[in-house]
């Protein structure tokens, strides 16, 4: 089928919508902490039951330690701190403002890719960079009456925690890329063949068992585990978790995987991105909040950089 690529990457980008809206739902009723511990658990047993079916194995066999390490990083850095800003951000600026930070992502995944793994950074890059930057501003700054000055339109924690977010997760991926270098370094010479598309799923569990542990360990430290009882007993609360578990790591997940097989990779992550553009209109008409042609102007711009990252 022509441009089936293209289309799974749209619907992908649509799943991720609805997963920022009922991430936004969850952590507004039980927590951002509360949320992504139930989110990467739930999200752990479904992956276990994928590579049950597939691999005939319930877990990530033939990772090394190298594997583990690299991947238990990546979810620190991506899961822990990443999606702590990110759930955190929706609670104090709302899913639109936090999906819009998160197109900073690949900038901090290029800086990041340059500095651990040698990767250049064209002048094309810092263009792309320049342009997302602009997009964010005009989004998110405003004048004063007077005209002269700039100031946030926005909480300074929600804008702390957006960047936050958008750099977990950036720093996260290249932290996963060495991860899955490692765990297919390790696979044997009589591996399934399965595992040529199966090893992503495998790699994630990792993420998400250490996601899982990690959360739980803070929530432990600072005396919040109490909440996760309370969270149980909130319907709303986990009804949402679990719709963001199986529209965000679990199926999208999937079909993302499934959108670069069948298009080129640029053309799909800057599909896959158009998240903050398709999040403006359900926002608005869910909170009853008025978009204005200064936001869709600074959402576009960042787009536009987005798709210079991948497509030049």
């Amino acid at each position: 089928m022509q441009y089936l690529g293209e289309i799974i990457s749209l619907a992908v980008a649509v799943l991720w919508t609805a997963t920022a809206l009922f991430a936004d739902q969850a952590s507004r009723r039980i927590g951002a902490m509360s949320t992504n511990i139930f989110r990467l658990a739930f999200s752990s047993v479904l992956l276990a039951v994928l590579l049950w079916i597939v691999l005939g194995q319930p877990y990530p066999v033939y990772a090394d330690g190298k594997t583990w390490l690299w991947m238990g990083l990546s979810a620190l850095v991506g899961y822990v701190f990443g999606d702590f800003c990110l759930f955190n951000s929706y609670v104090v600026i709302g899913a639109r403002f936090g999906q819009l930070f998160m197109t900073l992502a690949p900038l901090f995944a290029a800086v990041a890719g340059w500095a651990m793994l040698g990767e250049t950074l064209s002048w094309r890059s810092w263009l792309a960079m320049a342009v997302t930057l602009t997009g964010i501003a005009i989004s998110i700054l405003s004048r004063s009456g007077d005209g002269r000055r700039l100031s946030l339109r926005l909480p300074l924690k929600g804008v702390l925690l957006g960047i936050g977010a958008a750099l977990g997760q950036g720093v996260g991926l290249v932290l996963s890329k060495i991860g899955m270098q490692h765990y297919e370094a390790a696979l044997p010479a009589g591996a399934p063949a399965a595992f040529d598309w199966a090893l992503p799923f495998a790699s994630t569990m990792i993420r998400s068992l250490v996601g899982t542990a990690g959360f739980f360990l803070w929530m432990a430290l600072i005396g919040q585990l109490p909440k996760l009882r309370e969270a149980v007993h909130n319907r709303g609360g986990m009804k949402y978790t679990a719709l963001t578990t199986l529209f965000g790591p679990f199926i999208g997940v999937s079909l993302s995987l499934m959108a670069v097989q069948y298009a080129r990779a640029g053309i799909a992550s800057t599909l896959m991105a158009l998240t903050p553009v398709l999040i403006l209109l359900p926002y608005a008409l869910i909170y009853k909040q008025k978009i204005t042609p200064k936001e869709i102007l600074g959402v576009t711009v960042s787009m536009i950089g987005v798709a210079l990252f991948f497509l030049l």
